[in-house]
């Protein structure tokens, strides 16, 4: 097939395009820098540009749309412009190039309304609940591509859930260097019950969801490993396997709900766009259990996780060296 990656110079965009480089696909990236893949013709641009957008879906059968603006903060108007505005571009432009096929890399953030998921189905994406700007833009993103979906362009969605892994900077990194510092935190007994997924999975999904969407297409999926594990079990082990040490700051959980959204309205009031160390989103993720029923997702992808998170960690001290 001839396939655009878009964001395939993140971790999850360029790992999927070099799976399919190499399996023999033809394979188009849209993003604003180079995305290393060998094999991969790269087009340097914005999802938000036409222009880059129309070249990059010329003579492609099909789509995995990956790039979004990623962060706890920054202007909402950021947020919309990429997750909303961009996915909408690409997808008219899609449709115009004749392309057939589209997976739509979400988030569970965009049926999360603050409350604890304990063995949940994917949920429906709400707008209007979702917490933050960034799982707002990503709902509405979601909405706009399942709402193209037809017999003549297929549409699934797939939410991985939280992310880890050698090279990853959006999770691992900031748990190693927070607890190099002393400063990551874990809320209240650290006992919630939360599901993960390792970065080589969260390929395997990409690429199953993007051979099976002719097959399976209309819905979401939340994509997880399958091993619900303590969080402060989870940080801990992330932490050590970077070579950092446990972290030993604890917090209750209303303090940190309270600390968070203080956190978040100072860095809102300065317009800061750097990460804050804690915000109300955050503290209701390290507090909550948040783990999904993953027998519809592997079922519909037919793909399980071949990566275990105790081996996870154990590649990820291999990384550092540990």
């Amino acid at each position: 097939m001839k396939i655009l990656v878009t964001g395939a110079s993140g971790l999850l965009g360029s790992g999927a395009a070099r799976r399919f480089a190499e399996r023999g696909d033809d394979v188009v990236t849209l993003q604003r820098r180079p995305s290393g893949v060998a094999g991969a013709t790269d087009i340097l641009g914005s999802v938000t540009d036409p222009q880059a957008v129309e070249q990059a879906v010329r003579g492609v059968d099909t789509v995995l749309h990956v790039a979004a603006k990623v962060s706890m903060m920054g202007p909402a108007s950021e947020f919309e412009q990429v997750n909303v505005g961009g996915t909408k571009t690409l997808l008219a432009a899609a449709r115009a190039a004749g392309v057939r096929r589209w997976v739509q890399v979400s988030s569970p953030s965009v049926a999360h309304a603050g409350h604890s998921l304990i063995g949940a189905p994917a949920g429906p994406a709400d707008p209007v609940r979702a917490r933050g700007d960034y799982a707002r833009t990503k709902a509405a993103g979601e909405l706009a591509a399942l709402a193209a979906d037809a017999d003549d362009f297929r549409v699934l969605a797939i939410r991985p859930h939280l992310m880890w892994g050698p090279g990853d900077t959006q999770l691992t990194e900031r748990i190693a260097d927070r607890a190099r510092k002393g400063r990551m935190p874990v809320l209240g007994s650290g006992a919630a019950l939360v599901d993960t997924l390792y970065i080589d999975n969260a390929v395997d999904a990409a690429v199953a969801a993007v051979d099976r969407v002719e097959q399976v297409h209309g819905e979401a999926l939340v994509v997880t490993n399958g091993e619900p594990r303590p969080i402060g079990e989870l940080i801990t082990g992330i932490a050590q396997a970077a070579g950092a040490p446990a972290p030993k700051l604890r917090i209750p959980v209303a303090p940190a709900l309270v600390a968070g959204a203080a956190v978040e309205k100072v860095w809102n009031l300065k317009e800061r766009e750097d990460e804050p160390p804690l915000t109300r989103f955050l503290a209701e993720q390290l507090s909550t259990a948040h783990w999904f029923d993953q027998r519809r997702t592997r079922e519909a992808l037919d793909w399980r996780p071949r990566i275990s998170i105790d081996e996870g960690l154990e590649r990820l001290a291999e990384h550092y060296g540990h």
